[in-house]
């Protein structure tokens, strides 16, 4: 029940997250228009690279390292802070590098220094800690609240197309704050410790193992924008960014369970349980299915009209990319299960870094050609297949271990149900009243249909959810 618990608290953290973006990015879009939204997207794109630096891995191998200690707590607190001081010094080595490249940096100095409040925040994140011993409570319920504070500066503050440097601070702020409110209860959760007695340094080569493949899923997250922004302009990475945000905001809830599984996963590792890390793998993977088939069908059935109705004028760019890709929400949600919640738990560092960094190469191969042939939507294309290519390539690396027939058992009937709730709403979407309203229907209409198919079909997660209903009536 622990699991499910964090799940839903990361989830209700997830829905915010997606909630919050929501009802800002809409006012953003049409108060900064294209021109200041692509210059945000731009140079923070820029920015994440420096920032990619300073968080070297630590996020996965902090949870992870943590984990597999939390049963001793002085050890626990030796490892945090030792960790810790890797971190900080890998956000100082950033930073300088940081102010290196703005002495040759002039197209928008004001907004890149504003991007550098990210980077200052980075050194001030153990959200990893508190994923680590499984506390998700602390993590969202402070997250929750810099996010709704800073939704309402936002509203306050941001009024112009000239308030694109306060917006990106405000956002930067926000993250920093949430940030530093993680630390009000470490004196709490961690024993004294003598500083004297920590080395931070045997850390250090197992977190490079972890950095390689950050460096990999950078490369074709922020790199789409950055080569979007120099090869067509930076209106055309906004458009990106937007939709990738919308994709990437529905897929939080699908990926939700890859943070709170990674320990647990991780725990039943060290203990040297491996038929309950297959049996938990088994559970996650359906599941994921479960909710990565709808929300791909669904997304793409509304995306036409949703991104120029939500976004307004001049964003009808973003839903024939967003069309494009959905698809990444099931091969991010399988890659998620097999790569973060299987391969990183058991050790599998080195293929979990070769599968993203064969995504990597892929996305980077395909974006020239086909951004100079599509734009926008040739980056989108490369993206899509670049992210089946990761999913293909741990499917093909855990079937050693793993039984694919029981992985994919069920999800030709989340298959189907998804396909007809797809060719319905779609139909519904070009053919009838182009409304708010109208969109809330077809919603409502797709949920529907799934949710009856998935019943008739029998799909495990019914049994699931079944065992999980009579579990939870037998317990009280």
């Amino acid at each position: 029940m622990k699991v499910i618990r964090n799940y839903l608290y990361n989830v209700g953290y997830q829905v915010l997250a997606i909630i919050v973006p929501l009802i800002t990015s809409a006012y953003i879009a049409r108060i900064l228009r294209p021109e200041g939204v692509g210059a945000n997207a731009f140079t923070n794109s820029i920015i994440q690279y420096f920032i990619l630096l300073a968080s070297m891995g630590i996020g996965y191998y902090g949870n992870r390292q943590i984990a597999y200690v939390r049963e001793n707590q002085q050890k626990m607190a030796n490892t945090f802070w030792e960790i810790q001081i890797v971190k900080t010094i890998m956000t100082l080595t950033a930073f300088i590098a940081f102010e290196g490249f703005m002495i040759f940096y002039t197209k928008h100095p004001e907004y890149m220094w504003a991007q550098s409040i990210n980077l200052v925040a980075v050194a001030f994140d153990i959200s990893w800690f508190y994923e680590g011993i499984e506390d998700f409570k602390v993590t969202v319920l402070k997250n929750s609240f810099v996010k709704i504070v800073s939704m309402i500066a936002i509203f306050i503050f941001i009024k112009g197309p000239n308030d694109v440097t306060l917006y990106i601070a405000v956002l930067a702020i926000s993250t920093l704050l949430g940030n530093l409110t993680l630390w009000l209860n470490i004196r709490r959760d961690l024993p004294k410790i003598n500083f004297k007695s920590l080395n931070p340094w045997p850390h250090f080569l197992p977190m490079i193992e972890l950095f390689v493949p950050q460096i990999a899923i950078q490369v074709y997250v922020q790199l789409n924008r950055t080569m979007l922004g120099v090869m067509v302009n930076e209106t055309s990475a906004g458009f990106y960014q937007y939709s990738d945000s919308l994709v990437k905001m529905t897929l939080a809830l699908v990926t939700a369970t890859g943070t709170v599984m990674l320990p647990h996963v991780a725990n039943a590792f060290s203990q040297g349980d491996m038929n309950k890390v297959n049996k938990m793998l088994y559970k996650s993977f359906d599941f994921v299915s479960a909710m990565a088939y709808p929300m791909m069908f669904g997304l793409a059935a509304i995306s036409l009209t949703l991104s120029p109705k939500y976004y307004g004028p001049g964003y009808g760019p973003v839903g024939q990319a967003m069309f494009i890709e959905s698809v990444v929400i099931l091969m991010i949600g399988w890659s998620n299960v097999l790569g973060v919640q299987y391969l990183l738990p058991i050790h599998k560092q080195k293929e979990f870094t070769i599968s993203v960094t064969l995504g990597a190469i892929v996305n980077v191969i395909l974006n020239i050609p086909l951004i100079k042939v599509w734009g926008l939507n040739g980056a989108m294309i490369a993206t899509s297949i670049a992210e089946f290519s990761v999913t293909l390539y741990q499917l093909f690396i855990v079937k050693r271990s793993l039984s694919l027939k029981d992985l994919f058992h069920g999800s030709w009937k989340y298959f189907i149900s998804g396909l007809i709730m797809f060719i319905v709403v779609f139909w519904m979407n070009r053919n009838l009243k182009d409304s708010w309203l109208m969109m809330g229907l077809e919603v409502i209409v797709g949920v529907v249909i799934y949710g009856i198919l998935v019943l008739i079909l029998k799909a495990p997660i019914v049994y699931e959810a079944r065992d999980l209903i009579v579990d939870k009536l037998k317990n009280e």
